[in-house]
């Protein structure tokens, strides 16, 4: 084992003294070398990135927004659809339709007639869930009789007016 005055003095030798005046700067001690610093990216490297960003955007941007509407009609249709198949059970049940009146809320609640008709057995709810409305946020129509059928249920759409792909008889 090394004496410890023989280790503090290696250590010592290890130790470089800066003179205070070394971090201060002024006209009588200017900085001795300026550097130029590479570590960052240029005005004109930015806007390449951000075109390109830019045009990947515009290329993009119309096929998924456009595939976002034809999801919505799909939707409708689905929900079109289940309708349908809930008014024909709910037909074999009741031996009618729902009334106008009635509506397209038959399918969830009884109907305040269905307790007296000796051949109506309302079997119901005809539907999992409550009434949805729309994608669009509107609820669904319900008419009878309807023009192609002994009734239509549709969508009034994104516009707000009834389409002809969006009915269902």
């Amino acid at each position: 084992m090394a004496p410890i005055q023989s280790l503090w003095g290696r250590a010592m030798h290890r130790v470089h003294y800066v003179p205070l005046s070394a971090g201060i700067r002024s006209a009588s001690n200017p900085p001795t070398s300026v550097r130029h610093s590479s570590s960052g990216f240029t005005l004109l490297e930015l806007l390449v990135v951000i075109v390109i960003i830019g045009l990947l955007a515009s290329y993009v941007g119309p096929k998924y927004f456009g595939q976002l509407g034809k999801s919505e009609v799909t939707v409708a249709r689905a929900q079109l659809e289940a309708f349908s198949q809930a008014l024909d059970t709910y037909r074999l049940d009741m031996g009618r339709y729902p009334t106008a009146e009635e509506g397209l809320r038959a399918l969830v609640a009884r109907p305040a007639g269905a307790e007296t008709s000796p051949t109506a057995r309302w079997n119901g709810p005809y539907l999992k869930t409550d009434l949805p409305l729309d994608p669009w946020g509107r609820p669904y129509q319900y008419r009878t009789p309807g023009a192609r059928g002994e009734y239509e249920v549709a969508s009034l759409g994104q516009d707000g007016h009834s389409s002809p792909d969006l009915v269902r008889p």
